[in-house]
């Protein structure tokens, strides 16, 4: 009786495999969100240019000069050594939320980007790395772009 049922359960578990896998493909097809949906306004991954670190391969980019004007005084703070506003400024960055290349504890060094009107350090941070690989989020480690100079 149940060799009868097999082919038919069979087909039947073929079948919702295939939806499922189609949907996940659907979500990482890394085509830029539609407007109007709720991650519309970021930046699809860019073509690696020449300043582009190489671990940083395959994430969105941004020039420096594009930045806030407060991220583009928290790296010229980096480049001096400080003084940092904020007493985390410096503190190790786990990459927790695994966003970037992974690297061994202690790789990557976090920096507060002042956020107007914040009353706490707020959402936006300059992350770098040992190699000199500079990454910027303005979204609390949602997303990151790379930084290129």
């Amino acid at each position: 009786m149940l060799l009868r049922f097999a082919p038919r359960a069979l087909a039947g578990l073929v079948v919702c495999l295939t939806v499922l896998l189609a949907a996940g493909c659907a979500t990482t097809t890394g085509k830029p969100p539609a407007q109007g949906t709720a991650s519309a306004h970021r930046t699809a991954p860019a073509a690696p240019t020449a300043s582009t670190p190489s671990g940083a391969r395959g994430l969105a980019t941004v020039q420096e000069s594009r930045l806030p004007a407060e991220a583009r005084r928290t790296l010229a703070l980096i480049d001096k050594g400080g003084p940092f506003p904020y007493s985390q400024d410096g503190v190790v960055f786990g990459n927790h939320e695994k966003r970037l290349p992974q690297q061994s504890r202690g790789y990557y060094h976090e920096y507060t980007v002042k956020t107007p009107g914040a009353h706490d350090r707020g959402a936006r941070r300059i992350v770098t790395g040992r190699d000199g690989e500079i990454y910027y989020t303005d979204d609390h480690y949602d997303t990151f772009r790379a930084v290129t100079r």
